[in-house]
This record gives C-alpha cells, sequence and structure tokens, in this order.
C-alpha cells in the first residue's frame, strides 16, 4: 500500500517514520557490503576526516544521542576500525588502519546511496527534499 493512500496520511509522524524506513533500507542495501550499517558507515567517515572527534562532537553532529554513539562507537573497536584513547577526562576516537584501508570503499557506498535515491527522485527533488527536511528539523529543535 501507498502512503499517500494509508488513512494515516496526514499524520507527521506515520508519514516521516514510512520515509525513514524507505531510506535506512536504500541506504543499507549500500552499506551491507561493508558490512557496515549506515550509521556505522557515516560516523567512520566523520572520524576519518577528523581523527580524534570527542564523541560529544560525533553526537552533535549525528544528531544521536551519547549513549547512541557509544554503542556505535564500541561495534566499530569490535570490528577494529576505530580506537579510543583518554586523555584526562577527554575521549578522543582516531580510525585504525583497517579503519582507513576502508575509505576508499565507504565513499563508493555512499555515492552509490545518493545515485540510487537520486534515480528514483531526480536530482532537484532530492535536494530539494534534503533541503526541506533540514530547515524542519531545525524548526522543531
Amino acid at each position: 500500500m501507498k502512503s499517500s493512500n494509508s488513512r494515516f496520511n496526514k499524520c507527521l509522524y506515520f508519514s516521516t517514520n514510512a520515509l525513514a524506513r524507505k531510506v535506512e533500507k536504500l541506504a543499507g542495501e549500500s552499506w551491507k557490503k561493508l558490512e557496515l550499517s549506515p550509521s556505522h558507515g557515516y560516523l567512520l567517515l566523520m572520524v576519518l576526516e577528523n581523527p580524534g572527534m570527542q564523541p560529544g562532537c560525533i553526537a552533535d553532529e549525528m544528531q544521536l544521542t551519547p549513549s547512541t554513539i557509544t554503542r556505535l562507537i564500541e561495534k566499530l573497536e569490535e570490528k577494529k576500525l576505530v580506537i579510543r584513547t583518554t586523555e584526562g577526562k577527554l575521549t578522543n576516537v582516531y580510525p585504525t588502519p583497517k579503519g582507513k584501508e576502508l575509505l576508499p570503499k565507504m565513499k563508493i557506498c555512499v555515492g552509490e546511496f545518493t545515485k540510487t535515491y537520486t534515480d528514483i527522485l531526480g536530482v532537484e527533488e532530492s535536494l530539494r527534499m534534503v533541503q526541506n527536511i533540514n530547515k524542519l528539523t531545525d524548526k522543531l529543535g
């Protein structure tokens, strides 16, 4: 059934969650070849671009709770893709050599994901949708 035909099609909660599930599925397909979830992949990309990031900054940037970031980091540590160091009260996250090796493949995953949804929605609609979602998210706090 199409979301637009659902009895809940005028409900922000229903509509955004239906969209999120579909986007998650598309993103998951792009990342599965690396055996990473999209959240793990984007967190690792962030640490590769900014080695030594603190978990709180990662949480802010990814708009996830600190406890969720901790779980994601722990999973990446298990896979030997990142390490955490502690200097006094500060914790920093660094990519490992194994994590650094994945960068070219991760960029391919991001590119494939972007191509998949832009092929479906069109380039202009995709850009407009992302901009609108960001504006609305900011307004909702």
